[in-house]
């Protein structure tokens, strides 16, 4: 049925497909049947109105129907044939009708992915990134915790930032405030009035005027107001004692505390590292292949950036060019790992998608089933979940087959002559 395939571009074919008639005939005599089966028509018993009554009433949706199955079934079967990898679905450049007792000859343009010489992905040099965790790290995590786990305890100090201070405060613009909790150097108040806050002490009364800015989050954006201010209580908070921490943690000792946060900030150091690596593996990639892209995949990657630039409030005419630039690596970026994954033999199988979704469930602290219904409200399908996994495991093999330069840190030192 497929007839030829004219290449009007490396990533562009059009396809001549015909049908013979008497194929056509036969399919539209079943779908005839189909509707027989079930139509109604006055006179007669379900089943047993004769065909060319159907015909006659019925021919028009059964040509419809044959037309996109014909249609279809044919495509792909040349695709098979043609041995093509299309991207995106065909398009037909002339309206395609049915005749009866004509061949159905019709056109489809068909985007397909481009073929890669030389496509070479291994022994990529790629810099060595430490991810060694030192004691002082551990330690400055354990004094964070300890800061962050403390509480709030009243203080006859003077306030400093951070601290929580009581207020009550009266303006001359008739908005006034009893028992206000603000955090000196938080906001939402301009920096001004916690500066007005510092070295105050429990008990004073000050006042002061600040110039609220139009973008202001607080109540007073845009104008000049006067407070006058009585301090009722200033409150600092207290770090949990360093060798309370494990039990606030529940952790055993401090030993088992310290181990688990050495194997986190490793664990986070990894990911980092491989991240790195994996951009300029892709760099490097992108840098030594080069091949024609299809022009409807960049056209829908450019529109999809575009709408990411509106919903950030940024004007699209001043960033074309640089959107349409990033599109086009993101599409080369994304045919270079699909034809690696191929070249592997690598699939996604439905252990490996309820892994991912388990992987996901724990890191947000959502139930699996809530990441199935946000994956399916967004796109319908978890096939961009399925994407993700693949591309992470096209991830992994070239991470393996990379060539890692050793850092000079980590090379090991040379004796000097003589000892």
């Amino acid at each position: 049925m497929l007839k030829s395939v004219e290449e009007i571009s490396a990533t562009k074919k059009r396809l001549k497909i015909e049908i013979p008639a008497e194929v056509v005939e036969e399919e539209i005599q079943k779908a005839l049947r189909e509707i027989q089966k079930k139509a109604k028509i006055p006179g007669f018993r379900p089943g047993k109105a004769p065909l060319s009554i159907i015909e006659k009433k019925f021919g028009k949706d059964a040509e419809s129907e044959v037309l996109e199955k014909l249609v279809s079934k044919s495509y792909d079967n040349a695709i098979k044939e043609a041995k093509l990898k299309p991207v995106l679905p065909p398009m037909a450049e002339d309206a395609i009708d049915i005749k009866r007792n004509e061949p159905l000859s019709f056109e489809l343009i068909v985007e397909t992915r481009p073929e890669v010489e030389n496509l070479n992905y291994e022994d990529i040099e790629i810099e060595d990134v430490s991810t060694e965790v030192k004691d002082e790290e551990v330690e400055e995590v354990l004094q964070r915790l300890s800061k962050e786990r403390g509480v709030y305890e009243p203080t006859d100090e003077p306030a400093q930032t951070e601290d929580l201070v009581v207020i009550d405060y009266k303006t001359d613009i008739e908005k006034e405030a009893k028992d206000y909790v603000y955090k000196i150097g938080a906001g939402p108040f301009p920096a001004e009035f916690s500066k007005a806050l510092e070295g105050k002490r429990k008990g004073e009364s000050f006042s002061v005027t600040i110039d609220f800015p139009e973008n202001s989050i607080a109540d007073f954006a845009g104008k000049k107001v006067s407070f006058h201010i009585d301090l009722k209580e200033v409150k600092r908070r207290k770090d949990i004692p360093y060798d309370e921490l494990p039990g606030e943690l529940g952790f055993e000792d401090m030993d088992k505390l310290k181990k688990y946060v050495k194997e986190s900030l490793e664990k986070a150091k990894k990911e980092q590292a491989e991240q790195k690596q994996i951009v300029e593996i892709l760099k490097k990639l992108l840098d030594t292949h080069d091949f024609e892209l299809p022009e409807g995949l960049v056209e829908m990657e450019i529109k999809r950036m575009a709408e990411e630039y509106e919903r950030m409030g940024l004007d699209i005419t001043q960033h074309m060019d640089k959107i349409s630039e990033n599109a086009k690596r993101n599409v080369k970026s994304y045919l270079l790992i699909e034809l690696i994954g191929e070249k592997e033999g690598i699939a996604v199988s439905e252990e490996d998608l309820k892994k991912e979704i388990i992987n996901i469930s724990r890191k947000y602290s959502i139930t699996p089933q809530g990441v199935v219904q946000y994956y399916m409200s967004r796109d319908g399908s978890l096939e961009a979940l399925r994407n993700s996994v693949f591309e992470k495991k096209v991830f992994d093999i070239l991470l393996q087959k990379a060539k890692i330069n050793k850092s000079k840190e980590k090379e090991e030192p040379k004796q000097e002559e003589g000892q």
